[in-house]
């Protein structure tokens, strides 16, 4: 497969991605593997690994072999903050927030090919956004969640101005749940990203086979 081809694949599993997990391997209680076969039966198209405090080789080691898992059940595989990492593993692409690299200096070393998610967490972030070279935008936190201590929640208010006027594909992460899933969906996301909804779930594939059915139901947003 060209790298166009490759480009334009990724980019179209991305357009059609509702829901999104992000993990951290250590978490898991029963291993990366069982919980990410639970995932895509019940739904999940997309997995970022974001092992906080790790770096060097644990962190490429716990990348490749989520990156085999992903191959192997079909999920698009992001990579969090190393886009050194991401090129390494042969990951789909990788996320970066705010203060980490900037997008097109992860651009020029990932190449075309590879997906890259930022994260935005007020209007201008969405706006400008649009001006680079990213494929989508994470939108959050919506509410304040343990997974980004100290990082004000941004409400529903942000879910509705990315719906009104990002040029990219969004995400809505932060605190979402199965409780509070419509509100998020009514407030106009068509694409959330969960960490614990599912990965501290009793049950992830019902967990997440319940938020795809609601998101299923939505006309998609934003093309990218």
């Amino acid at each position: 497969m060209s790298v166009t081809d490759r480009a334009s694949e990724r980019r179209s599993r991305l357009q059609a991605a509702r829901l999104y997990l992000v993990c951290d391997p250590g978490q898991a209680p029963g291993g990366l593997a069982e919980l990410l076969t639970a995932a895509v039966a019940g739904g999940v198209q997309v997995v970022q690994l974001r092992q906080k405090g790790s770096d060097g080789a644990a962190l490429v080691s716990a990348a490749h072999e989520a990156r085999m898992l992903c191959e192997r059940l079909g999920l698009l595989f992001i990579v969090n903050d190393h886009p050194d990492i991401a090129l390494a593993v042969g990951a789909d692409g990788v996320h970066v927030g705010q203060l980490d690299m900037p997008v097109e200096e992860a651009r020029r070393l990932i190449g075309p090919e590879m997906l890259i998610g930022l994260s935005t967490h007020a209007p201008q972030e969405i706006d400008e956004a649009s001006a680079v070279s990213a494929d989508y935008i994470g939108v959050g936190p919506v509410h304040e969640t343990p997974t980004k201590p100290g990082r004000p929640a941004v409400g529903l208010e942000l879910v509705r101005y990315a719906a009104a006027r990002s040029q990219l594909p969004f995400f809505a992460i932060g605190g979402i749940n199965a409780r509070n899933l419509d509100e998020v969906i009514r407030a106009g996301a068509s694409r959330v990203a969960v960490v614990r909804a599912i990965a501290e779930s009793h049950n992830p594939r019902e967990a997440a086979h319940a938020m795809r059915q609601a998101l299923d139901q939505q006309p998609a947003g934003a093309q990218p």
